[in-house]
């Protein structure tokens, strides 16, 4: 992939991450990212909406990798929870609460508006589950128990991301993280 379509890509995801999708201007990714402006319609011909498409695309694969890393790197799932949410709450500690996931700050604010990126994120978020699911399903859970578990896991990641940052607090991601390694406890015994 072209050196400064990469910058645009990642500029556009630190951004959108941080300011949502509409509190983020073309000309700051160009900025951000060190292109000149005429480089995102280059790269991106249908402007931001196409750019937003392709952000929530690789910004997804790419948090996906760091939580399924976190829950492969632990071969007991209970610790495994632990960890990931331990570490989501120590990056927004870290990041002043500017850093959570990067697809549920633009599916909240696109999800009535704009359709296009409304499906990129659906099918992120779909694409988590399937993964989740064949991943807990590698631990010994049964398939529906491996979706549940699955679900619980990111429901409670992405509301507890949201009350985090607007409390300023990691007390929700924590509390967050005792309730599914509770869950999966529950799980593990049926």
């Amino acid at each position: 992939m072209n050196d400064t379509k990469v910058r645009i890509l990642a500029a556009g995801a630190e951004l959108f991450r941080r300011n949502g999708y509409t509190g983020t201007g073309l000309k700051q990714i160009a900025s951000t990212a060190r292109a000149p402006f005429g480089s995102i319609y280059h790269f991106f011909p249908g402007g931001k909406q196409e750019l937003g498409d392709a952000v929530i695309r690789s910004s997804g694969e790419s948090y996906a990798d760091l939580v399924f890393s976190i829950v492969d790197g632990h071969p007991d799932i209970i610790e495994a929870i632990e960890v990931a949410f331990t570490m989501a709450a120590d990056s927004l500690v870290a990041t002043d609460y500017a850093d959570a996931c990067p697809i549920a700050t633009i599916a909240l604010e696109v999800a009535s508006t704009n359709e296009v990126l409304r499906v990129a994120t659906a099918d992120v978020f779909t694409d988590w589950i399937e993964r989740g699911t064949r991943n807990f399903q590698t631990k010994g859970l049964h398939e529906a128990e491996a979706r549940q578990l699955t679900l619980t896991l990111i429901t409670s990641l992405e509301g507890a991301f949201v009350l985090a940052r607007a409390m300023r607090s990691t007390e929700p991601l924590l509390a967050a993280g005792r309730a599914v390694r509770t869950a999966a406890r529950s799980m593990l015994e049926w």
